[in-house]
Order: C-alpha cells, then structure tokens, then sequence
C-alpha cells in the first residue's frame, strides 16, 4: 500500500455518463506529485491544441497531493486546472478549507473531467463510491443553499461540497468554485468551466485515512507548529488579525492599490483594517482540516443597511483592497456584503472588485456616461453605485452586467481605445493587491506567471530587502541559495534571480498542496528544510530539497509548454500601460512607476534562468531536464 496517498484517479466522462478509476504507479506519483503538475499532465495528454475552454473537450482537473490530509497544519488544498475562459492560456486555481483533506479520505487522489453532462448532474464520492446523481433541483440555488439540501438529501451533515454558483450559471467569466460556502478556487474562471460541463457539485465522505510511512516523525512536526506560532510575529498576526492584518503596512509601504491603482494610499485604510473588522463585526475564527493558525475569518453585521450572515465567511485582504480601496470604498460592512454576495453566487472577488474600479476609471474620465451605466453615478467610493454593479454582474443583467461579467479586458474591448489604459490586467487576470510599482520583481512574475498576475506565485520583494528582512526570512532564503539581500527597490541580476527561484518554490508549493500561508521560504510557520521532512514522514520517500524544488520547475514547464501550444509568446508577458504611470498622491510611492527597460532585461534573465527561448518558450532540452521530454512531441 502507497503511504499518504490512496493510488487512485477518477476519471469521469460526463458525455457518457461514466466513471472510471486508474490506478497510476508510484513513479508516477512522486514525479508529479498532486496539484497543478499532475493536473497538467492528464490536460496535456487528453486535450487537443485550439479547444474552446467552453467547450466539452476542455479537460477540467481537481488534484490534492500526495501528502494532503496528512494530520498538521496547511495540507488540506485543492488545485484546480482547465484551460481558461479568462486568457484562453492554462487556467490554475487553489483553494484550501476541509473538501480537499475529505476527498482523500473519500478514497481518491484525484479527479480528471471530461465532456459534457445533457442535464445537470453532481457526482458523489462516497467511501470510495463515486455516483452521478441529477442535479435539476439544485439549479438556480445560491451555495448555502446548495449545501444545506445536498446535507439533508444525502442525509449527512459532514459530507463536503464543491460546487459552481449562479454566477456560472449566468455565464460570469470570472465564476468560481466554492466550498463550504466560502472557500474558492477563485480567479481564471474554472467555475465557469465546468458549468460547461454541467457538474454542478462534487461532494465527497470518507472515513479511511491513508497511512503515514513515519507517524512519530509527523506527529514531531505537527508539535513545532504551535509552539512557533508565538515566536513568529508574522505568523501570530496571521491567526490573530488574518490577511486583513496587511492592510495598515500596505498602506505604510506605499502598495495598497487605490482608486484603480492610480494611488497606492488610502486615507481610509484603517476602516478596512484587520483591527478594525476585530473591533466591529468580527464573529470567529476559522479554520482549514488540521490547522492551528486559523487565519480565516468568519464576520456578522446584523443591523443597518448592509446586512452580513456568518455562513458566507469575511473578506480577505485581498478582497477588502479591491472591493474597498480599489473602488475608493471605506465602508467595511458594505465590503463584507460583498464578498458575501461573491461567495452566495460563486464570483471570485478580485478580478469582480478590480473590473468595477476599472469601470469606476471609465466613468471618472469621462470615457463611459450614464447612458452606459443606465443611470448610475459610478465615482470612486460610491457605496450605492459599486453594490448595485455588483448585483448586475453576478446575474449578467442590467447595462453594466452584461458587460463586466466578462471582464475588464473584454469591458475595454467594448468601450474603447480610451478604456484600455485603465487596465490592471495580465492575461485576462485583474491585478491583485500587491503592487509591483512598490514590489518591483513582482512585475516580473505578474508578467512570467502562465495564468496571470498573481501575487501567491512568488515570495514578495520585502522578503529580500535591507533593512526590511528579518533575519528568519535571510536564513530560510539562503537554503535556495538566496543570500545577498537587496537594496529596496531594485530590479538587479540578484533580485529577478530571487524571484525566479521563489516562483519555482511556490510552484512546488502548488504541486505538494501546501498552504503558502503555513509552508513557504521565508515568513511562514514552517521552512523549506520542514517541508522535506513532511514529504518524507508522510510518504517515506527519500526526498531532497533539490528534487522537490525540480518539482516545482517541472509544473511551469508544463504551464508555459500549454501556453506555448496556445500560441503565447513573450507577447503576452506583458504589463499593463498603468504599471508604467507615476503614481498619484501621496506616502513613499507617489511618482514612482516600472520602466519598459528593466522588465524587458527581467525577462531576458528569467527566462535563462529557465532554460527557455528568448521568446519565453520550453525548449526541448528545458523540458528533458525536469523528466518531461515527451510535451516536446505534442
């Protein structure tokens, strides 16, 4: 018997109704792993170059990892692939909660997605069973909804549901998929995937936990975590405020994004801060399987106009900046309404809160009027306008809704040549709420990452910088080799260096379905060295750092060679025009903007660094290198 992981896939064929179950060789396993690497395996394999991602033959994979529901803390993750509806590039999403550790404990290690169901359907894995079963009666029903008939038709409060929302249903192109009510597979619209498909839910129970090949070894490590957490200040904020935490020493830093990324400070940060939503509508503390840090978090508003129901969780920062900051928005129940509303129609909130400040810009300059907004005064912090626009995209009504549910890039695309400089977004993706003005070697990876501007595929500038590193992050940074701190600021040799082996770790994180949060290179509770002894407790394996991180260089070979096949070229690594513009206002960014030059010199390093073309392509011996050769021949 394999330790950690069950030794089966799922492969389900919705055109014809059928499930089978593979049972690959542990080779297999310890090359790819679990996540997006195994993902794309079965995609590349299965799926022909050109496909529409709307189309039945998009290959849609749900993967954990080989350690997934190993008992410590930031394991339970699921990976989420499918060629994009968002950039028609590979398509790539996590999310954490308890559907990933019970899928394992339901029998599989995985899930390969396949055709087109006539009516809808939702599958059922259930100790080890998996079942189709019609899914009519659940169309047209918010998540909550959703989950609360599914626990009583199936008689079982503990199952555990993903599930697409009536935003997919509504053709949203940002849709999600969400578990538990509140934890999404969020940005590159998988959830409207596989609406295509017709699955509306997985739901997953099981009572049967893999064996671990060292107990003693796992339970060792799973008793550092707690007594860490007090002497990580970065890590107890993490748990005690959650990522709302970062708000106040975003703003500080000058890189909390602001009125469309036009200011990088908001004067109303500290209502949307972590301590504020801990002083006011804070209920509790949530977590994931197995997790001490419990850094999700659960908020109330029972009075006034913007009631808020705990079931649908809080806002993250992320979700705070874009909503808030971004739309120039203080107003922190109005915020959580709306990440409320994204999480009861399946919406993924960044790329949702980013496309109405981008429309909000439009408005502001003059480039879209009332006729377009049908009436509406859609200015920076108009409360009533930004929850009215939201309301039409996640139903695709109204004159906005028809328009923004598709995007900014494709809003633009309808609006004008005057809207495209009010972008933020890299291959069809919104910016996040890091901006790589203040964390330049962020840019790159905005640039460099297959599935858009994302700010969890690296390890953040201030992690490397003088006078702004602790002394933990340099320690854990030199076991990558990484052991000349960088001046704030810089772009050099050194930092797009850091920033390439950070994206590999990351990578490998992604692959190992590992909670950055918990599992990282440098402030998290655990270190790269912990991470080796994880793999190795759990599965027996005789892993090294040096073999884990070719994993992870081994994923976005697979990525970019999927893009390649999709025609993506250094073309699309490109910035917006606004990543380009001094910023306004006021605090230690204002003026600053990237320059054309020293990302066109960070490309060039990287991709040597990668072993790719300079047109940014695998080449046949940068796939041979990570065991990979055969993508070559596609």
């Amino acid at each position: 018997m394999p330790n950690g992981y069950n030794g089966k896939i799922l492969h389900v064929d919705l055109t014809h109704g059928q499930l089978n179950t593979e049972q690959p060789s542990e080779s297999f396993y310890r090359k790819y792993m679990g996540g997006s690497a195994m993902g794309l395996f079965y995609i590349l394999r299965d799926m022909p170059a050109g496909v529409d991602p709307l189309a039945p033959e998009n290959v849609l994979t749900l993967m954990i990892s080989v350690i997934t529901g190993a008992s410590i803390s930031g394991q339970s993750r699921l990976n989420a692939n499918a060629k994009s509806p968002m950039s028609g590039g590979i398509g790539d999403s996590q999310c954490g909660g308890f559907f990933p550790a019970e899928l394992k404990f339901a029998g599989f290690d995985g899930l390969v997605i396949k055709g087109r169901s006539e009516r809808p359907v939702y599958l059922t894995i259930i100790d080890g069973v998996p079942a189709l079963h019609d899914a009519a009666h659940l169309m047209g029903k918010v998540t909550g909804e959703v989950e609360a008939m599914l626990k009583q038709e199936l008689g079982d409060e503990k199952i555990e549901v993903l599930q697409y929302g009536p935003g997919a249903e509504n053709d949203v192109r940002f849709a999600s998929l969400v578990n538990m009510s509140n934890r999404n597979n969020g940005r590159t619209g998988m959830g409207l995937v596989m609406a295509s498909k017709n699955l509306k839910a997985v739901v997953v129970r099981g009572r049967q936990k893999p064996q671990i090949a060292d107990p003693q070894a796992l339970t060792a490590l799973n008793r550092k975590g707690p007594k860490l957490m007090p002497e990580n200040p970065d890590m107890d904020g993490l748990g005690t405020l959650g990522t709302p935490s970062v708000v106040m020493p975003q703003n500080s830093f000058g890189s909390l994004p602001t009125r469309n990324y036009s200011e990088a400070q908001f004067e109303g940060c500290e209502e949307l801060s972590g301590e504020r939503m801990s002083e006011t509508i804070m209920k509790e503390r949530d977590t994931c399987y197995a997790c001490v840090v419990r850094c999700k978090r659960v908020v109330e508003v029972k009075e006034g106009p913007y009631q808020v129901d705990p079931l649908y969780g809080g806002p993250e920062y992320e979700t705070l900046a874009t909503f808030g900051s971004y739309c120039g928005i203080q107003d922190l129940a109005a915020v959580s309404l709306a990440n409320q509303i994204c999480n009861m129609y399946g919406v993924d909130t960044i790329s949702c809160g980013a496309t109405i400040a981008f429309a909000m810009e439009c408005y502001e300059k003059g480039i879209i009027g009332l006729q377009q907004t049908g009436g509406l005064e859609l200015r920076f912090g108009n409360v009533e306008a930004m929850l009215a626009v939201l309301d039409q995209i996640v139903k695709n009504t109204g004159p906005l809704g028809s328009v923004l549910s598709q995007g900014s890039v494709r809003a633009a695309a309808v609006w004008g040549a005057a809207a495209q400089d009010c972008l933020i977004a890299v291959k069809g993706e919104e910016a996040p709420a890091h901006m790589p003005q203040a964390k330049r070697s962020l840019g790159l990876i905005y640039a460099v990452n297959p599935f858009g501007a994302d700010h969890q595929s690296s390890e953040h500038d201030w992690m490397y910088e003088d006078g702004i590193a602790a002394p933990l992050y340099l320690e854990r940074l030199a076991e990558l080799d990484l052991k000349e701190v960088q001046p704030p600021g810089s772009l050099g040799p050194e930092k797009i260096r850091f920033a390439a082996y950070t994206h590999i770790f990351y990578s490998m994180l992604d692959t190992l379905e590992l909670c950055q949060f918990v599992w990282g290179p440098a402030w998290t509770l655990y270190g790269p060295t912990e991470i080796v002894e994880l793999v190795r407790a759990v599965t027996g394996w005789p892993v090294s750092l040096f073999e884990l991180m070719k994993v992870g260089q081994r994923r976005l070979n697979l990525m970019r060679a999927f893009n390649a096949r999709e025609g993506f070229t250094r073309k699309d690594d490109r910035l917006p025009k606004k990543f380009f513009q001094p910023l306004a206002g006021t605090g230690p960014t204002a003026g600053v903007a990237l320059t054309q030059t020293e990302i066109d010199a960070a490309l060039d390093l990287y991709y040597q660094i990668l072993g790719w073309t300079p047109d940014g392509v695998p080449t046949r011996a940068s796939l041979a290198e990570v065991g990979i050769e055969w993508v070559a021949d596609l």
